[in-house]
C-alpha cells in the first residue's frame, strides 16, 4: 500500500461500519510492518485509532488489529501506545481477552504483544527516523521529531506491566499455561515465549513486577538491583507458581511429542532457561543468617526422627537433665546439641551450611525435595546404618550433593544451548533432535531421586566404605552417562528411573573399565598399545609357567580297552586302564606309568617304569578343538546327564571312554626332521619340530594319553607345546592369555590418576617426576584374580 493512502486509511479504520474497519485493518496488518509506511502511519494519529479498534471491536476485525500491532511492534516501532495514564487500560484490555475469549486468531495476536512488551527492556527506546514518534508539521508528509514534554508518562515494560492487569485476573498464567496444550501449533508457541519472557525477566535482575529486584543478580552473578531486596526470594516464588500449574509437565511433554519441529525455537528457549534457573539456583550460598536456609535445614532435621536413638547420636542422660525432641539436652536452662547431630544425616561435619559450597542452593533444594518425597525411607535407611560400623555407613547428605553435581555436569548446565542450537537448526534435520533437546532436564527432581537410589544401591552391593566414596560416585557418574545419556528423546522418565534402579553393578563396572580404556586410548594410544604387546608376553610366559606346573604336578589318563576280535584273551586280562603321567623336575623326562586301578595319592617319579625324553620329541597330535565355540559344545556335551558317549567296565567300574587324545611322536633315528603325521579323522591339530627332508627320517608314536576333559587336555597339550618352546594352540589357554593381560592392563589404568591422563607433570620441584625409593619394601605382595 502507498504511503498516499495513509489518509484514506485512517477514515476507514475510524468508520462506523464494521465491514469498512474490517476490510481497512486487514489491508493494515500486511504493510504495516514497512517501516517508512509505518512512521508515516504513526505521525498521522494512527495509533489512537488502531488502540480504539483493538479497545471496542471484536471477531475478526479485533484479530487484525491485533497482528497489526504485532507487526508494528516487531520493527521496534509504535511503543507510544504504552504510554501514558490510559496504557494500563490497554494492557489490561489484553490479559482480558487471554482469560475470556475462546477464539484461537485473538488469542495469539494478544500473547504475541505481551511478548514484546515483556521483552522489551525499561531502559530501552526508539530514536531516530524508524522508531522514534513523529506528529504532522504544516503540510502531510513534512515530519519532523515530536519533543517529549514534562506531561509525557514513560512507559512500563517488562512483567512489571501485567501486574496491575494480572491481579485482576488471578487465573491469567493458568490458563496461558493450558494454551500449551492447544491443538493449534501457533498458539501453543506464542503462549511459550510469553512464559519464556516472563522468566527470563524474573531472573534477570533488573526489576518486574515477579519480583526479579528480590533476585540473586544477572546471569553474570552481578548484585541485585533493589539494595533493600532479599536475594533469591520473590523471583523464585514465581517460578515456583508456574510449576505448581503444571508448566513442567506440559512442556516436558512437548519436547516428547510430534510438533517439534513447529516449536523449536521457544522450546530450546524455555529449556535454555531451565539451564540458567539451575546455575542461579547453585549460585545462591547456603547461609544460616537467612530464614528459608534455617528452616529449610531444620526439616532435614526433623525429618530424620531426631528422637530415635541412632547408634552413633544417642544422648546419654545424666541426674537434672532433659532431652529434647531434637535430640538436644538441657541442663539448667542450657542447650547442648547431639555432637553428632549433622554427621549422622551422611554431613563430614558439623557445619552442614560449608559443604553446601559446591552445589550451592541447588544441592540443599534437591536433598530436602528428596527427604520431602521420601521420608519414610529416609528414616528407615538411617536407623539401617547406624547399625553398621562407621567406617561402613553410607554418607547420605554427601551423596545427595555427588548427584546433584553429577546431574549438573552431565547436563553441561553452565554451558548454553543457544550457539548449538543454531547450528543444529541450521541442519534442520529430525535425526538431530534427541542430541538438542533434554526432555529429562526438565524431570531433574526424580533424576536425583533415582541417582540418589541408586547410589545407595551400589554402595551395598560393592560393599563400600567411606574411603571409596569416590569409586562408588564415578560409578553413578557413569551410570547416568549410560542411562540418561544414552536415553531417546521420546523415552518416559519411569523407563529411566528403572533401568537406574536395575543396573547391575558389575557389568556398570565393566562399562566403567571399558570407558577408561577408550579414555586412555585416545589419549595415550601408542603408549597403550606398548604396554599391551608387554603385558600380552608377560601373561604368555605366566600361563606357560602354569601349564607345565601342571605337568610338574601330574596327571591321571584313561587307557581305552582293547576292543577288536583279534586281541589275545591275555592281552585282554592284562588290560590297566589308568595312565599316570608326571614332568621330571628338570623338565628333561615325561615319566608315565599304567595301573589297574586309580590310586588315591599320586604316584612318584620312582613307581613310573617308563619315561620320553623330551629331546626326542618331534611333534604333538591332538583332535582337541581351537574353535572356543566347536569346545565349549564337546565340554558341554560333555557334562550331558543323557550323553551318548560310551562307557567301560572293568572289573565290574564302570569308565567313561575318553573323547579326546593326545599322542607324541618320535623320529625313528637320530636324525631330526620334519614330522609327518598321517591324516587321520580325529586329527585336528598337528604340531611339528625340527627342520630337514621328509624322504629322510619316519616318525612312530611313543605315546598317547587320552585326558578324560578338555581342561586337563587344553593343559597338557599346551603346556607339552609351550615346553617345547612353541605357542599355545587351544582356545581355554588363549583366554586366560587374554584374560590376565587384560586384568594386568586393568590394575595398571586403575594405578593412574584421572587427571593424569590429560595432563603430565607440571613442572619440576616439589617432588613432581621424582621416582619414589623402594628403601624398605620386599616382593610380599599378589594379585587376587
Amino acid at each position: 500500500m502507498d504511503q498516499a493512502d495513509i489518509p484514506a486509511l485512517l477514515a476507514r479504520l475510524a468508520s462506523d461500519e464494521d465491514a469498512a474497519r474490517k476490510m481497512a485493518v486487514f489491508k493494515l496488518q500486511s504493510s504495516i510492518n514497512d517501516p517508512a509506511f509505518a512512521d508515516v502511519f504513526i505521525s498521522s494519529g494512527g495509533l489512537v485509532i488502531l488502540r480504539r479498534l483493538i479497545m471496542t471491536a471484536g471477531g475478526n476485525t479485533l484479530a487484525y488489529s491485533l497482528q497489526s500491532l504485532t507487526r508494528l511492534l516487531e520493527v521496534d516501532m509504535g511503543w507510544d501506545i504504552f504510554e501514558g495514564p490510559s496504557a494500563g487500560d490497554l494492557v489490561e484490555r489484553i490479559v482480558e481477552l487471554i482469560v475470556t475469549n475462546p477464539l484461537v486468531n485473538i488469542l495469539r495476536g494478544a500473547m504475541s504483544i505481551l511478548v514484546a512488551l515483556v521483552s522489551r527492556s525499561p531502559t530501552s527506546s526508539s530514536s531516530g527516523l524508524t522508531g522514534a514518534p513523529h506528529e504532522l508539521n504544516g503540510t502531510a508528509g513534512s515530519l519532523s521529531p515530536r519533543t517529549p514534554t514534562a506531561a509525557r508518562v514513560p512507559g512500563t515494560f517488562g512483567s512489571r506491566a501485567l501486574k496491575p492487569a494480572v491481579a485482576v485476573y488471578p487465573q491469567f498464567f493458568e490458563l496461558v499455561i493450558q494454551q500449551l496444550q492447544s491443538a493449534d501449533h501457533a498458539l501453543c508457541a506464542n503462549a511459550l515465549m510469553l512464559i519464556n519472557a516472563l522468566i527470563r525477566d524474573a531472573v534477570s535482575g533488573e526489576g518486574s513486577g515477579s519480583g526479579s529486584s528480590g533476585g540473586v543478580g544477572g546471569p553474570n552473578g552481578a548484585p541485585p538491583k533493589s539494595p533493600g531486596a532479599v536475594p533469591g526470594e520473590e523471583w523464585s516464588k514465581f517460578i515456583k507458581r508456574l510449576q505448581d500449574l503444571g508448566l513442567i509437565r506440559a512442556v516436558y511433554n512437548l519436547l516428547q511429542s510430534s510438533a517439534l519441529q513447529d516449536l523449536a525455537h521457544p522450546l530450546l528457549e524455555f529449556q535454555s532457561l531451565t539451564k540458567v534457573l539451575l546455575r542461579k539456583w547453585r549460585e545462591v550460598r547456603v547461609d544460616l543468617e537467612r530464614p528459608e536456609h534455617r528452616r529449610a535445614l531444620k526439616g532435614l532435621h526433623l525429618a530424620s526422627a531426631p528422637d530415635r536413638r541412632h547408634a552413633n547420636g544417642a544422648v546419654t542422660t545424666v541426674p537434672g537433665t532433659a532431652t529434647s525432641e531434637d535430640g538436644e539436652v538441657s541442663r539448667k536452662g542450657s542447650r547442648r546439641h547431639n555432637p553428632e547431630k549433622w554427621r549422622r544425616l551422611g554431613f563430614e561435619t558439623e557445619s552442614p551450611a560449608v559443604e553446601f559450597e559446591t552445589a550451592g542452593f541447588l544441592g540443599m533444594m534437591d536433598l530436602t525435595d528428596y527427604v520431602r518425597k521420601n521420608e519414610d525411607g529416609f528414616q528407615k535407611l538411617l536407623l539401617e546404618q547406624s547399625t553398621r560400623p562407621l567406617s561402613q555407613r553410607c554418607p547420605v547428605a554427601r551423596a545427595s550433593l555427588t548427584v546433584t553435581m553429577i546431574l549438573y555436569e552431565h547436563f553441561q548446565v553452565d554451558r548454553s544451548d543457544m550457539e548449538e542450537s543454531k547450528i543444529y537448526m541450521a541442519l534442520n534435520d529430525a535425526s538431530t533432535h534427541d542430541k538438542l533437546f533434554r526432555p529429562l532436564l526438565l524431570q531433574w527432581s526424580r533424576l536425583h531421586t533415582a541417582g540418589l537410589h541408586a547410589f545407595f544401591r551400589l554402595w551395598k552391593s560393592t560393599g563400600a566404605q567411606r574411603n571409596d566414596f569416590d569409586k562408588v560416585a564415578e560409578l553413578v557418574r557413569v551410570l547416568i552417562e549410560q542411562v540418561v545419556g544414552q536415553s531417546s528423546r521420546t523415552k518416559d522418565v519411569l523407563e529411566v528411573e528403572d533401568e537406574l534402579q536395575e543396573y547391575d553393578a558389575a557389568r556398570l563396572r565393566e562399562l566403567q573399565m571399558d570407558l577408561l580404556e577408550l579414555a586412555f586410548e585416545d589419549h595415550w594410544g601408542p603408549h597403550l598399545f606398548q604396554v599391551r604387546d608387554e603385558l600380552k608376553h608377560e601373561a604368555l610366559q605366566f600361563v606357560k609357567e602354569q601349564r607345565i606346573r601342571c605337568l610338574l604336578q601330574g596327571s591321571w589318563f584313561i587307557k581305552p580297552m582293547p576292543h577288536t576280535r583279534q586281541e589275545s584273551y591275555t592281552k585282554h586280562r592284562l588290560y590297566q586302564p589308568w595312565r599316570y603321567a608326571k614332568l621330571s623336575h628338570n623338565r628333561r623326562y615325561l615319566h608315565y606309568g599304567d595301573f589297574p586301578e586309580k590310586l588315591p595319592y599320586d604316584p612318584g617319579l620312582e613307581t613310573l617304569t617308563e619315561k620320553i625324553d623330551l629331546g626326542t620329541i618331534s611333534s604333538v597330535v591332538s583332535n582337541v578343538s581351537a574353535n572356543p565355540e566347536a569346545e565349549t559344545s564337546e565340554a558341554e556335551g560333555e557334562q550331558t546327564p543323557n550323553s551318548s558317549t560310551p562307557t567301560l567296565r572293568h572289573n565290574g567300574a564302570a569308565i567313561t571312554k575318553p573323547t579326546t587324545k593326545i599322542t607324541i611322536y618320535s623320529f625313528s633315528d637320530d636324525a631330526a626332521g620334519s614330522s609327518i603325521t598321517p591324516a587321520t579323522p580325529d586329527t585336528t591339530v598337528i604340531s611339528t619340530l625340527g627342520g630337514g627332508s621328509s624322504t629322510e627320517t619316519k616318525e612312530q608314536p611313543v605315546l598317547t594319553l587320552y585326558p578324560p576333559t578338555h581342561s586337563l587336555a587344553s593343559e597338557w597339550l599346551d603346556g607339552l607345546l609351550m615346553l617345547l618352546n612353541q605357542a599355545p594352540i587351544t582356545a581355554e589357554t588363549n583366554k586366560l592369555v587374554t584374560l590376565v593381560s587384560e586384568y594386568g592392563l586393568k590394575i595398571r589404568l586403575l594405578n593412574v590418576r584421572l587427571e593424569q591422563m590429560y595432563a603430565g607433570p607440571e613442572g619440576r620441584g616439589k617432588g613432581v617426576g621424582v621416582v619414589p625409593s623402594r628403601e624398605g619394601l620386599d616382593e610380599d605382595y599378589f594379585y587376587e584374580i
